[in-house]
This record gives structure tokens, sequence and C-alpha cells, in this order.
């Protein structure tokens, strides 16, 4: 798989070396609030770590990192955002979407605050320049629930002969209407039909299979949401169950045994997620770190997979995948 690569929209920040240890009262403090778990995110935190090591920063020797999972419960988030507040952290990372950044920033404007952005921050309000974001907080906007349409395209042409197409969506992720209007909008300009499977719990992601197969769909799209990553296997599992060809936002699926992903490469925005925290720690200012924007993005096709759904995959559509599983 090729590494991906990734642009600055402008400018950057000279790093300062860490104050030594023996100057400081305690070793300083990450702390590290994502919306994900920790079973399914151990790739993504190496990735990060491997970032900060790179401005001389190493866990457990010269900086401790205090980790809160919400394990897809986002309701969980502004209390452990607080209690990173109140600790207090030197700079707070927010990972697993849109609401963990909005958690942090509800608990503080002084901590330095580094982020991966799921909606457009701008759009969002959340500052008013990628190039220079004001405040307290920086970070990588990944595009992800933008991506809908691309992955909705990509299904259709490995299963054109499917007239309607399930969509999971959890209505309780802010960016879930979003994402539902881009493919509503690119199925209406395929022919495509949609049913909407609704799910925030996991009963409810059984229930929505079990219904959704009964209508029938003839594919599937999973949307991107930190709450279906933490369910990934049983979201593979359940895809199989019912023989469903469907389509993931990243690439852990496809490892999994999803059929297929299209997406942003997470690894390298953990890592820089993890450059930025660095280079705070050594005193840059969040407002001198510009927000990162991927302009390459991988997809990733399980060739087993795809024979098991008796589902025959042309040379050219094969060319067009970053990465097959065999």
């Amino acid at each position: 798989m090729r590494r991906r690569d990734f642009i600055k929209v402008a400018g950057g920040a000279a790093a300062w070396p860490l104050v030594a240890q023996a100057q400081q009262s305690a070793m300083p403090v990450i702390g590290y609030l994502s919306a994900r778990s920790p079973a399914e995110s151990a790739d993504l935190l190496a990735a990060f770590q491997r970032g900060l090591t790179e401005n001389g920063t190493v866990e457990g020797r010269n900086v401790s990192i205090d980790y809160r999972w919400a394990l897809g419960e986002y309701g969980l988030l502004p209390a452990m955002a607080a209690e990173l507040v109140r600790r207090p952290v030197s700079v707070l990372i927010t990972v697993g979407g849109e609401v963990s950044a909005r958690s942090a920033i509800a608990a503080t404007t002084t901590i330095p605050i580094v982020s991966i952005f799921a909606d457009d921050p701008v759009a969002s309000l959340i500052v008013t320049s990628l190039s220079r974001p004001e405040g307290n907080i920086t970070g990588v906007f990944n595009f992800n629930p933008t991506l809908e349409a691309k992955r909705l395209g990509l299904l259709h042409e490995l299963v054109p002969q499917a007239a309607t197409i399930g969509v999971l969506l959890n209505q309780n992720y802010p960016p879930a209407a979003t994402q539902l209007k881009g493919i509503e909008e690119a199925a209406r300009t395929i022919g495509l039909k949609t049913v909407v499977m609704r799910a925030s719990t996991d009963s409810e992601i059984e229930a929505a299979f079990a219904a959704a197969v009964q209508q029938p769909i003839g594919v599937l799209a999973v949307t991107s949401d930190p709450f279906f990553n933490t369910r990934s296997e049983k979201l593979v599992a359940l895809a199989a169950r019912y023989a469903v060809p469907a389509v993931y936002p990243f690439r852990e699926y496809a490892v999994a045994g999803g059929l297929m992903s299209y997406g942003v490469d997470l690894r390298e925005m953990y890592h820089q997620v993890g450059i930025y925290a660095g280079r705070i720690l050594n005193g840059a200012k969040p407002s001198d770190l510009p927000i990162m924007q991927p302009i390459k993005f991988e997809f990733v096709l399980n060739s087993k997979t795809a024979k098991s759904l008796g589902i025959k995959i042309s040379d050219n559509f094969i060319s067009l995948a970053d990465d097959v599983i065999e």
C-alpha cells in the first residue's frame, strides 16, 4: 500500500526544545479524548505516538498520557473532557468525530487542543481560517463524511444490478444529516432507491439489518461514524450473515473481512496529530499550526469476500484499488 500524502494549507511553526525535566515540577501530561475504543484503535494510537517521538516526546520518558475512551457513547465525552481539563493537561487531543472536539472546546479556551475534524471546521464555525486557526485549537480535517457519494459510486460500479441501497446511519452523530443528503443525491443520480437503516445501539444495528434484508436491499453503505467504527467486526459479520455487498469508510473494515472501503488513511492523520502535539509541547501555539487536509485517499478491496459473495471483479476495477486483500 502506498503511503498517503498530506498537504499543509499554509505556513508552519518552529519548535523549541522541551524544557528539561529537571526544571519542571512534574512531567507534562497529554489528555487523549476519543469517542472510539482502545481495542480497535491500537494501530491509530501507535501512529499518534510515532508522531510524538518525531519531536523528541516519548510516553513514559518525558511525557505522560491520560486516556479517556467513550466506546461510541457520545454522551460521555463532555464529562471526560472536563475531567482532563481539571487535571489539568498540557495539551488535549480529541479524536473520533466532531463530538470529541466540541466537548473539548466547551471545556477549555486556554489549553491547546489538537483535533481530527470530521466536519469542515470553518463551515461548522469552529475556526475562521484553516491556514491560521485562531484561539486554542488546530488539527486535521479528514473530509470523511463528505466521501459517502464516492463510496456509493464504487459500490454501484461493482454491483450495477442492485436497485436498492441500504444506508446504515447513526442519527445521533452530528454529521449524519450531511452524510444522508450526500448519499441520497448520489443515489438519485444513478437511479438507486435508498433505504435508511438508523441505528445508535447494538440492538438497533441487529434490527436494522434484519429489517433491511426483508425489503430487500441489494447493497449496503456504512456511513463514517465512530460508533460504527467501534463495532466494525460486528458490522462486517452481519453483512456476511445476510450476504450483502457493503462499502465502508476505513480500511480496518476491509481488513476485518468487509468487501471494500474508501476513505482517508487514518493512521497518517493520527501521526500528524502526534506531530502537532509534540510541537505544542515544545512551545508552538495552535494558531501557528495550520489545519491540515488530506489530498489522497485509499481504496481497499477484499477479493476473498467478493468471491464469497459471488461477485466477479474486473481487472479494471482491481486496478483502481490502492490495496487488494487476497
